[in-house]
């Protein structure tokens, strides 16, 4: 599936779900269940273009048009899938955020970002602080507050939807900051939308009948690719249940058993919590093909998945930055190499660089790269928005530097090795996190993993391991032994934690990706050593 040449003018809204609208008016468009997974419902694609047009209308007549900030943060309800079409069916540019964020969080970003207007639930009203935009309350009545849903169903009249040309300001994303402060992402109108034909007919291989359920929150990128972008381009329905409390691998498999998600997306960390459990008699009726992304996988994780569903994982690899770059691909002839992110997409040419930004061979580690010059790939994004110094940061030549350190291998295949800032370099030996986190995850005691370096006169830097524990077993120096001695036997030695410590939480971004700098700053604190 080669991508079009970009047009001069786009709208999401407009060119893809209207156009399905018309095509197959009945056909599910997105499939809503609450977390009893009892009260449901499904909308058409000719309900959504409908409510589509309602929502860009209120809009418009609240006095939000073309090019307008829109911040829009809320749990998984109907409202923010409507809100996000009317929103760019308008011309505005949405700037989607995780429930998750905190009130300093929220206030900072309604700053920076230049916002007119903040779409939010009940529990994000009470984070916007002194916000004086326009406040629309989604699901939610606010006191002081434009009640979304009691004003959509008020008649009103249509508006035309706005001519968006395709360079136009089309979403902002906030990074998750895994190094450093988080940065706003900008993309134009046509170039992550229409890329992302890429994640949903490439990665996610959907059809027309598929139903696709993908784990992501609203507020992170991957919703964009498996829950709002990648599968409407194919004209396939969304499917999501609205959790709102811990997460709970027994619902997701009932889940699973009961509605017919043909298509599963789900990041490392729920996958690990899922293969624990005993789904031994677990049938999943049309589930057909699994994907994940953001995090490598190890192998005891795709082989329980595999027994448990019958199923393999294509594993994918992108970033807010960017649509689908690398993947295993179902209509590709080369089979998938568990562990290794895939090949590259199309429209996709890659290289790995050495620090010195010459492009290096196969088996050499190096900085994986895009190239630019003389042809930007679509979907790659515009710029890191009022950060023009971080955008040159990452240009090397004809090349746009992911910040992601990779190895390649003779068949094509590229293996993630970890943050280009997150590689430890002890006695001369570089060592990716994921090596170690992978080795650590096939101890039985160990529920999550993360590995840094720390400062070490002999070696430079040596590896340490915070570790969150299983529930039921206590730390000790006994396990610690018992642990740095399985990974010897599992890895190469030099690669094993000569430092462990217990923790009770892992900490992550927004988007559930561990945060070593603040793992390697708290252990800066705590010894009285700069390893940042």
């Amino acid at each position: 599936m080669d991508l079009p040449e970009a047009p001069e003018y786009y709208n999401f809204a407009v060119d893809v779900v209207e156009r399905w609208a018309a095509l197959r008016p009945e056909a599910p468009a997105l499939w809503w269940v609450d977390e009893s997974l009892e009260k449901q419902r499904v909308y058409s694609f000719g309900e959504m273009a409908s409510l589509a047009r309602a929502a860009s209308s209120l809009f418009a007549q609240l006095g939000i048009g073309r090019g307008d900030h829109v911040m829009i943060m809320s749990q998984r309800t109907s409202g923010w899938w409507i809100a996000m079409l009317g929103l760019i069916r308008l011309g505005a540019v949405p700037i989607p955020g995780t429930p998750l964020l905190t009130s300093q969080d929220v206030q900072a970003r309604l700053r920076v970002a230049d916002i007119t207007a903040l779409i939010t639930d009940a529990e994000g009203a009470a984070k916007a602080g002194d916000f004086s935009g326009l406040r629309i309350a989604l699901d939610d009545a606010v006191p002081g507050w434009v009640d979304f849903n009691a004003e959509l169903a008020r008649p009103r009249a249509m508006v035309e939807a706005t001519r968006t040309r395709a360079a136009d300001p089309g979403i902002i994303y906030f990074t998750s900051g895994t190094v450093g402060e988080a940065k706003m992402v900008l993309h134009t109108q046509v170039s992550y939308a229409l890329a992302h034909r890429i994640t949903g007919g490439h990665w996610l291989d959907l059809k027309p009948d598929d139903v696709i359920w993908a784990l992501a929150d609203t507020g992170w990128g991957k919703t964009a690719w498996s829950s709002f972008f990648g599968p409407w381009q194919m004209g396939a329905c969304v499917f999501t249940v609205d959790m709102r409390s811990k997460f709970d691998p027994a619902l997701v498999l009932r889940a699973l058993e009961r509605f017919p998600i043909s298509v599963f997306c789900s990041p490392a960390t729920a996958l690990r919590l899922l293969v624990r459990r005993d789904m031994s008699t677990c049938k999943f009726p049309r589930l057909r093909h699994c994907v994940s992304a953001g995090e490598a996988l190890n192998p005891p994780v795709l082989e329980a998945w595999r027994k448990g569903t019958g199923l393999t994982i294509h594993e994918g690899y992108g970033q807010t930055e960017s649509v689908l770059m690398i993947g295993h691909f179902p209509s590709d002839a080369h089979p998938v190499r568990p562990g290794s992110m895939g090949r590259p997409a199309p429209g996709y040419e890659l290289a790995l660089l050495d620090e010195d930004g010459h492009v290096l061979k196969d088996n050499q580690e190096g900085q994986l790269a895009v190239r630019i010059h003389p042809r930007r790939p679509m979907g790659l994004f515009q710029e890191y928005w009022k950060n023009p110094a971080e955008t040159a940061q990452r240009i090397c030549g004809d090349y746009y530097l992911t910040g992601d350190m990779a190895v390649r291998d003779a068949d094509g295949y590229y293996w993630f090795v970890g943050r280009a800032d997150d590689v430890i370099n002890s006695s001369s030996y570089r060592i990716g996190p994921s090596e170690v986190e992978s080795a650590l995850q096939q101890h039985p005691a160990v529920l999550e993993s993360a590995a840094v370096g720390v400062a070490d006169e002999l070696r430079g830097q040596v590896v340490k391991a915070y570790i969150v524990l299983r529930e039921g077993l206590a730390p000790s120096d006994t396990l610690k032994r018992d642990i740095q001695t399985h990974c010897k036997r599992v890895t190469a030695p030099y690669k094993y934690p000569r430092q462990i410590e217990f923790i009770t939480h892992m900490p992550k971004t927004a988007s559930g990706k561990i945060r070593r700098v603040e793992l390697r700053a708290a252990h800066a604190r705590t010894h009285g050593t700069n390893d940042l």
